[in-house]
């Protein structure tokens, strides 16, 4: 499942894959797998991004 969420959430902050991965220490690659749904983050990165983009893990990680 696509994860709209996150990318809504880093187009609000008018942020690229590249410089959110950069923040969280991980790959554009990887960024662009967790938003097409075909790669499952660990917690830790979960927490990492969503600290950096200022969101709970309910806001971009909780399926409805």
């Amino acid at each position: 499942m696509k994860n709209l969420k996150l990318k809504s959430a880093r187009a609000i902050l008018d942020m690229s894959q590249e410089q959110l991965a950069e923040a969280v220490g991980v790959t554009r690659q990887t960024i662009g797998m967790i938003e097409a749904g075909r790669f499952n983050p660990s917690i830790q990165l979960c927490i990492a991004i969503c600290k950096t983009l200022g969101k709970t893990l309910d806001d971009i990680f909780w399926e409805e």
